[in-house]
């Protein structure tokens, strides 16, 4: 993006050299004016002038319309730490599969490190037709810089047509470096994919505006499409023991990383994964204070030792720490029972659990949002209901 100036619509009355904020503006003899290297595009000159002699232009990179033909395939970030795939790259393999049929291409998983060749047969397992490997020891140690610069250099050379990661540390850190140095578009946190057939365009939702709505986003006119997915959005794939596909090795002439990781240290978090679990037990802000959560922690213990949700509200209250927060600003959750005790089920709330398998809530109000995802649905007083649960499940 760059200000361009017609110097022959320009009549010199200055408006726009006492408008800019940066003085990037200048007048020649002539009162005709210049931009000089200070301007950041900001545009505050653009409407002042009188004539319209300024305006600002978009240099936009595009993919020429024939060149996009030469983009094809689906590829997987195959987020690895320690030598072991983590779950959202299987998951990611899964949807990744059915999209792949759907448009008739092959199913790539791309894994970066050192020494993790051995993890390309699970990757196989999971629906992967080709893995590429690249293995350096510059990729050890998780930094974004070299991880970028590798996945960057495997696309300009192969041209995927959709890549996709998880929105994890990882995912979130290197692959919007990729996009730049690329010269893509990328969809963050994106809670749902779908592909359009007839144009080749993947269908990206994700919450916006504070997760009030749902926004589809395209990338039309750039390659590869990129996108980064919540952990637990979509089901693990049932693995094929045995599968087997193609395995490309790519050496790489990677530069040292700038950022040097000295120590990595696993610090514990929560008692519970809460991401991870299979039961959940949330409470919201109908619990009214902090320690009536040890009532869900009695129901959680009485289902066999499940995990204890939150709402935001009961979060932002500071009646329990965020790692228990599970939506849109907390864990994305796929349990096979989700029990929601007061909480209302605002949008944001449940783009992050709404996958459950069984979801009950529990909530006095019967207007509440969260009765229209729930699959039983209890309107009544937390207070009297789940201690006759927990008597009930105690028997």
């Amino acid at each position: 993006m760059g200000l361009k100036i017609d110097l022959d619509a320009c009549v010199g009355c200055g408006s726009c050299v006492a408008a800019c904020p940066f003085c990037a503006l200048v007048q020649r003899t002539d009162g005709k004016v210049e931009v000089t290297e200070a301007c950041t595009a900001c545009g505050a000159c653009v409407e002042t002038c009188p004539v319209g002699a300024l305006k600002m232009e978009v240099a936009e990179k595009k993919v020429e319309a024939g060149a996009l033909d030469a983009y094809r395939g689906l590829w997987v970030f195959a987020e690895q730490r320690g030598g072991k795939v983590q779950e959202v790259a299987f998951e990611l393999l899964g949807e990744g599969r059915v999209l792949a049929d759907r448009l008739g291409v092959e199913l790539c998983a791309v894994l970066l490190g050192s020494q993790v060749k051995n993890c390309a047969a699970t990757l196989f397992e999971h629906g992967a037709d080709k893995v590429i490997v690249v293995d350096h020891p510059a990729l050890a140690a998780y930094t974004a810089e070299p991880y970028a610069e590798a996945m960057s250099t495997l696309i300009r050379k192969y041209k995927p047509e959709i890549l996709l990661a998880g929105a994890t540390s990882m995912g979130r850190g290197f692959i919007a470096r990729v996009a730049i140095q690329v010269n893509a578009g990328l969809t963050a946190d994106c809670t749902e994919l779908d592909v359009d057939l007839e144009k080749r365009l993947l269908l990206q939702t994700r919450p916006a505006f504070g997760g009030n709505i749902m926004a589809c986003i395209i990338c039309p006119d750039h390659r590869p499409q990129m996108a980064t997915v919540r952990p637990k959005v979509f089901k693990h794939p049932v693995p094929v023991a045995g599968r087997r596909g193609e395995l490309i090795e790519e050496s790489l002439p990677l530069k040292d990383p700038v950022v040097k990781v000295v120590e990595v240290v696993n610090a514990m978090q929560n008692e519970v994964n809460v991401a991870g679990a299979e039961f959940i037990v949330t409470g919201g802000r109908g619990l009214g204070a902090p320690e009536n959560f040890k009532l869900m922690a009695d129901l959680a213990d009485a289902l066999g030792g499940a995990a204890v949700g939150a709402s935001r509200a009961a979060v932002d209250a500071g009646w329990i720490s965020s790692f228990h927060q599970v939506g849109q600003t907390g864990k994305t959750v796929r349990p096979k029972i989700y029990i929601a005790c007061g909480v209302s089920g605002q949008i944001q709330h449940l783009v992050g659990m709404n996958s459950s398998d069984t979801i009950i809530a529990i909530n006095k109000d019967p207007d509440a949002p969260i009765f229209g995802v729930a699959d039983i649905g209890i309107v009544g007083d937390l207070f009297q209901v789940v201690p006759e649960m927990i008597k009930a499940l105690k028997r």
